[in-house]
């Protein structure tokens, strides 16, 4: 398969944090000239069924996916799962037991934003919320606009929500080594979602490719609505340094807040490999 494939690999549903169905997902990624389609929640797979029979009734192909949360050297990192069995029992549960701590985190997260003049953004985010267990952020980020708070929820989660900000609660996730081994037990590939999205040193940046790579990671995503252009030369040279695949996913969460739409993402650049070469047998 071509590397122009107009290929979508990371966005969200109502399922975990965004703001649209698998189904209008799918026919919105359709409207858009997505070939290649992949719906991936965070730490949830409870979507998949849906999402497989809409990308096939839009005459898509399909790849499994999911976004996992992981703990690496102190900051949360995302790996993407693409093209597993989604009934896996070991990756379901692994995924439930990630999604665990999240209510207690939120509780947190309101308790510190009262203190800051935000109160009841635990009842607020809720309202915004179709899975308790995957209450996040983006949820009390929802809120604190409609409540007047912030402009939108890009101001919110620079004033509030990120590191070192009021209503910033850490959250210890699972193991790279967890996510990786989960992924590749139900048969998928893992790849590191938007790279420049970390806060690491250079150095912490080397250890987690060079750790993911000797734990049988397969690829990372070189073109996502994160990345900016020599974000995505940088991006694709470690693709040829680690002897990765390139991914590509807009990470698109709604039509109001995010930074592109499905399918819209410029192609791979030239000289890297499409995850997709390794995953045409998993297609649906």
């Amino acid at each position: 398969m071509s590397r122009t494939l107009n290929a979508d690999l990371h966005c969200h549903s109502v399922v975990s944090d965004g703001t649209l169905t698998p189904e209008e997902l799918a026919a919105r990624a359709k409207a858009n000239g997505v070939q290649l389609w992949a719906l991936t929640d965070h730490d949830e797979v409870g979507g998949q069924d849906r999402a497989i029979t809409a990308a096939q009734s839009h005459s898509m192909r399909y790849l499994t996916g999911t976004e996992i949360s992981v703990t690496f050297a102190g900051v949360t990192v995302h790996i993407v799962g693409l093209g597993f069995d989604h009934h896996n029992e070991r990756l379901v549960a692994g995924l439930k037991g990630t999604r665990g701590g999240r209510e207690a985190r939120a509780r947190e997260m309101a308790e510190e934003l009262a203190k800051v003049g935000i109160p009841g953004a635990f009842e607020g985010a809720l309202k915004y919320v179709d899975n308790m267990e995957l209450i996040s952020r983006t949820h009390f980020a929802r809120y604190i606009v409609e409540a007047g708070h912030c402009s939108d929820t890009n101001e919110v989660f620079r004033k509030y929500l990120a590191d070192g900000k009021p209503g910033f609660v850490p959250h210890r996730w699972a193991k790279l080594s967890d996510a990786l081994d989960w992924i590749h037990g139900a048969g998928g590939l893992a790849v590191i979602a938007h790279p420049a999205r970390y806060s690491f040193t250079a150095n912490e940046e080397y250890a987690l490719f060079t750790e993911f790579k000797a734990l049988g990671g397969a690829g990372v995503e070189v073109q996502t609505s994160a990345h900016n252009a020599s974000e995505v030369v940088k991006y694709a040279e470690f693709c040829r340094e680690f002897d990765l695949y390139a991914s590509r996913g807009c990470d698109f969460h709604s039509p109001e807040e995010s930074r592109c739409d499905l399918g819209s993402l410029p192609e791979l650049p030239a000289k890297v490999t499409p995850i997709w070469e390794r995953l045409e047998d998993k297609m649906h």
